[in-house]
């Protein structure tokens, strides 16, 4: 008789429908934004949902906003990260013009991302104006992350990157967005940089997750840059945190290789190629 087989491990569900069944159940939702295959495939097992942002633009090609990123560019590192997820869902971030001049064309651009990157959905910012696009597209079988509070995209009209959310106005006109969204058919939302009071208004006021990042603890969830979390941004966001300084270490390790470039200790013999035959003389 044959041993029994090892029971396999039971991992949670990570699909649009059970991270959309996560909103209230006391298990907040995980999110680390991802860029390439290697960070893809070592954050892949601790998060749920593996963003690829159009912060893309500023961690990585030195822009001073996201608004200059092109859609190629999403597509290319969104197929790497696909490539090193093998749990959590990827969502890729809609960039600036892609999705706003009409639902045709957002349909047309979302489509390109999915079938070119694989991945689980798209993300895209605004809250009232852009419902009737969500909708367009969720109806259709795109999955939509929503984003509302301060937008990056919309850095320019708002004169920098402000927290949203200080007087009643703007507290009522962030609920009416996140509600949009929620109506249009979002599985999620994020709510960016916003006063306390609003984040607990707007989990409150939506049967949607709200992942939160700069919205404190009312939120049904988190998401932060991975390279504000690993101390490679030189000015991460005050609402951000640093659990290590790869800066410094990096910076260690080129200035050792350096050293020992320039004082003739590298290559040493450890790393010299063994003679595999002998030469004619």
């Amino acid at each position: 008789m044959s041993a029994n087989p090892p029971t396999p491990s039971i991992q949670p569900q990570r699909n649009v429908p059970a991270l959309r069944a996560r909103k209230g159940s006391g298990h907040p939702l995980v999110i680390l934004t991802a860029y390439t295959t290697p960070q893809a495939s070592m954050l892949d097992e601790y998060v749920d949902i593996l963003l690829v942002g159009d912060s893309l633009g500023m961690v990585m090609y030195g822009e001073p906003n996201t608004l200059n990123v092109p859609l190629e560019w999403m597509c290319a590192h969104g197929k790497a990260v696909v490539r090193g997820a093998q749990q959590a869902c990827v969502i890729v971030d809609m960039p600036f013009g892609t999705v706003q001049s009409s639902p045709y064309t957002a349909m047309d651009n979302c489509a390109r991302v999915m079938r070119e990157t694989g991945c689980t959905g798209v993300k895209i910012e605004g809250g009232v104006e852009m419902a009737e696009t969500i909708g367009w597209l969720t109806s259709r079988g795109v999955p939509v992350m929503g984003h509302v509070g301060l937008m990056p995209q919309h850095v320019k009209s708002l004169g920098g990157f402000k927290k949203q959310g200080k007087d009643q106005a703007s507290l009522d006109k962030i609920v009416a967005d996140a509600k949009a969204v929620e109506q249009a058919g979002a599985f999620c939302v994020v709510l960016e940089a916003v006063m306390p009071e609003v984040a607990e208004a707007v989990t409150t006021a939506v049967s949607i997750p709200v992942i939160g990042i700069g919205a404190g603890h009312p939120c049904d969830g988190q998401v932060l840059v991975i390279d504000d979390i690993l101390g490679l941004t030189e000015r991460a966001p005050t609402f951000s945190k640093q659990y290590v300084n790869l800066n410094g270490l990096i910076r260690q390790a080129a200035k050792e290789f350096a050293d020992e470039v320039r004082s003739g200790a590298f290559p040493g013999e450890a790393q010299g190629a063994k003679q595999e035959f002998k030469l004619k003389k």
